[in-house]
């Protein structure tokens, strides 16, 4: 049997969308190595009916999920939602109960990690571009 050693450092992409607001939701998670050169796992599931801040927090919730396979140690989440990251940083409020509730279950998500780091990129990100295509398939069943 051979023992599986997790790696340092994973980047995480999240993007998580719904058609109508609130509607139908899909979420998109991207998994690399640190380095950016190998896909560790890409993800797009359907997730009910949400807002679509709503769907970012479910796409970083069902991403921290993945990452548990891969590491213990940092997660940079990458995430084109200003909202969701200075949420996640505090530099923001939430006054959301819904949100603050997925707030919470994001922060149960980041006990299996040394770290989490959340940091906004572009929707033009082509990271970001590739989760929204995979979420929008998701859409398309």
């Amino acid at each position: 049997m051979v023992a599986f050693t997790f790696i340092n450092h994973v980047k995480l992409f999240v993007d998580g969308g719904c058609r109508g607001n609130p509607g139908p939701g899909a979420v998109g998670v991207l998994v690399l190595n640190a380095s950016g050169n190998a896909e560790l796992d890409l993800q797009a599931t359907c997730v009910g009916t949400t807002t679509c801040n709503g769907a970012e927090y479910k796409a970083v919730i069902q991403g921290l999920n993945v990452c548990a396979k891969y590491t213990r140690g940092r997660v940079t989440c990458f995430t084109d939602s200003q909202l969701l990251v200075n949420q996640m940083n505090r530099r923001w409020r939430l006054k959301n109960d819904d949100l603050r509730d997925l707030f919470h279950k994001v922060k149960q998500c980041e006990l299996v990690f040394d770290e989490v780091i959340y940091t906004y990129v572009s929707r033009d990100n082509a990271y970001i571009r590739r989760v929204d295509r995979a979420l929008n398939e998701a859409f398309e069943g």
